[in-house]
C-alpha cells in the first residue's frame, strides 16, 4: 500500500508539472529539473526579437493616428463621435482586413461576459448583485453609424462582440497607409452600478455628473510579429493591447464643464476665464500646486447649468490611447516638475469637493513624486503632463488616471483612506511607464504591467515615507497567498482571463518576485541596471515575457532561469527547513585535554538515576563496608596523564607545519547544517548566527546550492565562536510560508488569546468614527 501511494504521488506531481508547462527534464530524480534552462519554454529569437532580449534589427510595429471630434451630451449621458484613423502597415505582411476594438460593448445587454460569468444565490444579496442577475434594459454598447474611406465611400465591416473587422477593397501592402472614417455613438453607463472602467457617477445632492470617458472610441487592435492580430475579446478582465500613434481630439462639452485629458490642451485661452488662465501660467513656474479652478469656482458651477457649449482641443504624440474627464464639479490644481532629466512635465489633479481635504494637499505632489522615482528606476518621463483624477476608482491611461480618496462630510479621513489614496495615485500614475510606454499586451499577460508597476509602486511608497504601510512588495506579505491549496493557485504566466486569485497572482506575486530579485538574489546594483536596460530597450515598443526574462539575464550575467521557472511558471511555495545542526571541533590531542573529556563522559555514563538515588539515600556499598574488596582499579586515576602520553603528544606537535599548528590552535567550531526543501521552490539560504557572546553574523548562500539535490542539502560552516542559535531568513526576505522550522533550536511563538468583554473593549471603538474625528472630541 505504501509503494502504491508513493507511485500515485509521483504520478500526481508529474501530471501537475506537465499541466503547468514544465515537462520535467529529469523526471523521478532529485536534480536536473529546477535549474534547467528555459529554452524550450521561451520564444525562439529571430530578426525581430534578439536572443539578448533586445528588439532585433528588423523589429517593426504598426502606427495608428487619430483625429476625433466628440461631443458629450450631458442631458442624455451620451458620447457622439466621428474619427479619422490613419493606419500605417510597417509589417512585412499585406493585410486584407483590419481589426478595431469596441470595448463599450462589454456593457451591452447580450454581452458575452455576462453570459459566461458564473453566478450563485445566497441568503443575503446586495442590490448590485441582484441588478447584475436581472440585467439591464438600457441601450448600452457602441452604435456604429458609418464606416467609410476618406472619399465617403462605405466600407464593409462585421462586428463580433467587442471586435470589428473592416474588410479592405485592396490589400494594405507593407509600408503603405490607409485612412478611413468611423461615426458612432454610445450611451454612457452608470459606472457605480454597471461597473467597468469608464462611465458616469451621479451626485444627487447637487444634480451633477462626473464623466470619466475611457475605451470610448473605436480603436485599432495590435498587429504584431509574434501573434498577428491581437483580437481576443474584451470581457472586462484582461485589459488592453494598443498601437502607438498621434491624437488630435476636439471635445465638445457644456460650457461650464472642466475637461482634463491625455496630452496638452491647445486652446486654454478660449475655454478658461482670464483669472484661470493667469493661474495656469503661474502654475508653470511654481514648486507648489496652484489651483487653476478653485473650490469656490467649482461650487458655484455646481449650482447652475450652462445652455451653451465649449470645445476643448487636445493633442498627444506617440501615445497608445486617449481618455478624458469632464464635469462642472471639479477643482483643478497644477505644478511644474523640474527635476526630470530632459523634461519638465506638469503634474496636475482634478477632484470634487468631497475629495478636497485629501487631494488638495497630497495628490499633485504624489504625482510629481511618482514621476521622479519611476524615472530613476526606468526611463525619464517623456510626456508633457501627468494627471490624477479623483473618481472613486483606480484606472490608468496615457498622462491621465482615475483614483479614489474621499474625506468624510466633516473633512476628516482615516489613516487607511489617506495611505490608500497615496498608494493608488502612485500606482495609476506609474502605469504611464508600464504599459503606456513599455507597451506590453495586457490582454494576454496582466503581470507584465500590473506586476512590474506594483513593484515600482512599492519602491515609490518606500521613498515617500519610511513607515509607509505598503500592502504589496515585501516577501512576507505574499505568504498567505502562497499557502493556499494548489487548486486555488495558478502560475503568474497564466492568461488574464483564467486567473482565480487576480490581485495576488497578477499584482502581488510578480511584485514580490521582483523585490526578491532586487534585494536577495541579484542585489540592488545588478538588478537596477538590468531593469533600467529593459525599460530603455522596450520604451514605446511591444515586449513579451521572453524579452523581459532574457534582458534581465543579458544585462546582469546572472542565470535566472531557475527563478523564472519557480516563481513565474510554477505554484510551489518557499518552505525551507533547518533539519539538523551538528557541532564539530578539531580534536585536541593534548592528553590533558582529551583525558578531561574522557572523564566527563565516564562520569556521565555512571550517573544513572539509581546511582543518584542510592547515594542520596546513604546506601552502604559493599566495597565501602569491606575495604578488602578494593584493589588497584579502585584507587587508580585512569584519567591521569602518563609521561609516555605527554612525550608522544610533544613529539607529534613538534612535527606539525606552521599551517597545521595555526589550524590546531585556532579552536575553530565546525557546524554542519542540514536543510530540506519542503515547499518545492528553491531559494537562497540566508543564515543568521547568534553566538553565546550575543553577537550576530549572517551568511548568504546562493540558490545554486540546490542544483545537485533539489530536496535536501548539507553545508559546513566554520566559526570562531560558539553559537547559541541559528535562524534561517531572519529578515523574512524569501517568502517562506513556515517560519517555525527556520530556527535551531526550535522556537515556538506563543499563541495569544484575549479575555473578551463585550462592552468597553480596550482595543477599539464601536462608534464608527475615524481617529481624526475622535481626536477632535
Amino acid at each position: 500500500m505504501f509503494e502504491k501511494r508513493i507511485s500515485l504521488l509521483f504520478l500526481s506531481v508529474l501530471i501537475s508539472n506537465l499541466l503547468l508547462g514544465q515537462s520535467l527534464n529529469n523526471p523521478g530524480s532529485n536534480h536536473g529539473n529546477k535549474f534547467e534552462q528555459l529554452e524550450s519554454m521561451l520564444r525562439d529569437p529571430n530578426m525581430y526579437r534578439s536572443a539578448s532580449g533586445a528588439p532585433g534589427p528588423n523589429y517593426w510595429q504598426q502606427k495608428a493616428d487619430y483625429i476625433i471630434n466628440v461631443e458629450l451630451d450631458d442631458e442624455k449621458q451620451r458620447i457622439i463621435g466621428t474619427e479619422t484613423i490613419t493606419y500605417t502597415n510597417n509589417s512585412p505582411d499585406p493585410l486584407t482586413y483590419l481589426w478595431l476594438q469596441l470595448d463599450e460593448n462589454e456593457h451591452a445587454a447580450n454581452a458575452e461576459n455576462k453570459r459566461f460569468s458564473t453566478s450563485s444565490m445566497s441568503d443575503q444579496m446586495s442590490l448590485k448583485k441582484v441588478q447584475a442577475l436581472i440585467g439591464t434594459d438600457k441601450d448600452y454598447g457602441v452604435h456604429i453609424q458609418k464606416v467609410s474611406d476618406v472619399s465617403g465611400k462605405p466600407m464593409t465591416y462585421r462586428i463580433n462582440y467587442t471586435m470589428m473587422r473592416i474588410d479592405l477593397a485592396e490589400p494594405l501592402l507593407p509600408k503603405a497607409k490607409i485612412s478611413f472614417k468611423v461615426d458612432w455613438y454610445y450611451n454612457i453607463s452608470d459606472r457605480m452600478v454597471e461597473g467597468g472602467r469608464g462611465g458616469y457617477e451621479f451626485f444627487p445632492e447637487d444634480g451633477n455628473y462626473l464623466y470619466t470617458i475611457t475605451q470610448w472610441y473605436p480603436r485599432m487592435a495590435v498587429y504584431s510579429d509574434f501573434q498577428g492580430w491581437q483580437n481576443k475579446q474584451f470581457t472586462g478582465r484582461g485589459e488592453f493591447a494598443l498601437a502607438f500613434g498621434d491624437f488630435k481630439v476636439n471635445i465638445t462639452v457644456p460650457a461650464d464643464h472642466i475637461v482634463g485629458a491625455t496630452g496638452e490642451c491647445g486652446n486654454y485661452q478660449q475655454v478658461l476665464s482670464s483669472a484661470q488662465l493667469d493661474r495656469w501660467k503661474k502654475a508653470q513656474t511654481t514648486q507648489e500646486p496652484i489651483e487653476i479652478v478653485t473650490l469656490d469656482e467649482a461650487k458655484k458651477a455646481m449650482s447652475s447649468r450652462s445652455s451653451t457649449k465649449k470645445t476643448w482641443t487636445y493633442q498627444a504624440k506617440n501615445v497608445r490611447d486617449f481618455a478624458f474627464v469632464s464635469s462642472r464639479r471639479l477643482v483643478w490644481d497644477a505644478m511644474r516638475v523640474n527635476d526630470i532629466e530632459g523634461n519638465k512635465p506638469m503634474a496636475m489633479s482634478y477632484y470634487g469637493p468631497e475629495a478636497y481635504p485629501l487631494y488638495r494637499p497630497y495628490s499633485t505632489k504624489v504625482v510629481a513624486h511618482t514621476l521622479r522615482v519611476y524615472s530613476k528606476h526606468t526611463i525619464d518621463y517623456p510626456y508633457p503632463v501627468a494627471i490624477s483624477v479623483e473618481a472613486a476608482n483606480g484606472m490608468e491611461y496615457p498622462m491621465i488616471c482615475f483614483n479614489h480618496g474621499r474625506a468624510e462630510k466633516d473633512g476628516t479621513y482615516s489613516e487607511a483612506t489617506k495611505y490608500g489614496m497615496i498608494g493608488v495615485i502612485i500606482h495609476e500614475v506609474g502605469h504611464n511607464f508600464f504599459p503606456m510606454i513599455v507597451n506590453s499586451d495586457e490582454r494576454q499577460w496582466t503581470w507584465m504591467d500590473e506586476g512590474l508597476n506594483t513593484f515600482c509602486q512599492y519602491l515609490a511608497e518606500q521613498e515617500w515615507d519610511a513607515d509607509f504601510p505598503s500592502r504589496r512588495g515585501p516577501a512576507y506579505k505574499i505568504v498567505d497567498y502562497m499557502k493556499l491549496p494548489k487548486d486555488q493557485l495558478e502560475p503568474i504566466m497564466t492568461n488574464s482571463e483564467n486567473i482565480v486569485q487576480f490581485g495576488p497572482n497578477a499584482y502581488a506575486k510578480p511584485a514580490t518576485a521582483l523585490n526578491i530579485l532586487r534585494e536577495t538574489v541579484m542585489g540592488r546594483e545588478l538588478f537596477d541596471y538590468a531593469f533600467k536596460v529593459y525599460a530603455k530597450r522596450w520604451a514605446f515598443k511591444h515586449p513579451t515575457p521572453t524579452d523581459f526574462f532574457r534582458t534581465m539575464e543579458d544585462a546582469s550575467a546572472v542565470d535566472l532561469d531557475w527563478f523564472w521557472r519557480g516563481w513565474f511558471y510554477g505554484t510551489d511555495p518557499v518552505d525551507i527547513s533547518i533539519d539538523a545542526v551538528k557541532h564539530y571541533q578539531i580534536a585536541d590531542l593534548d592528553p590533558a585535554a582529551w583525558k578531561k573529556e574522557e572523564e566527563r563522559k565516564y562520569q556521565a555514563d555512571l550517573n544513572a538515576i539509581t546511582r543518584k538515588r542510592n547515594i542520596a539515600a546513604g546506601t552502604k556499598f559493599a566495597v565501602e563496608t569491606d575495604t578488602s574488596l578494593k584493589d588497584f582499579y579502585n584507587k587508580w586515576d585512569r584519567f591521569a596523564v602518563t609521561p609516555h602520553e605527554r612525550e608522544a603528544f610533544q613529539q607529534y606537535y613538534a612535527n606539525l607545519s606552521s599551517e597545521e599548528k595555526a589550524i590546531f590552535e585556532s579552536k575553530k567550531h565546525f557546524y554542519e547544517l542540514s536543510f530540506s526543501n519542503r515547499g518545492g521552490l528553491v531559494m537562497p539560504l540566508i543564515i543568521e548566527w547568534t553566538f553565546v557572546d550575543g553577537t550576530k553574523e549572517i551568511d548568504r548562500i546562493p540558490a545554486y546550492i540546490w542544483r545537485l539535490n533539489e530536496n535536501e542539502v548539507t553545508k559546513v560552516f566554520v566559526k570562531g565562536k560558539l553559537i547559541q542559535s541559528v535562524k534561517l531568513d531572519p529578515d523574512r526576505e524569501t517568502g517562506d510560508i513556515d517560519e517555525d522550522n527556520n530556527t535551531w533550536p526550535r522556537q515556538q511563538e506563543p499563541s495569544k488569546f484575549e479575555i473578551f468583554k463585550e462592552r468597553n473593549a480596550p482595543r477599539g471603538s464601536s462608534s464608527g468614527e475615524n481617529p481624526m474625528q475622535r481626536a477632535r472630541k
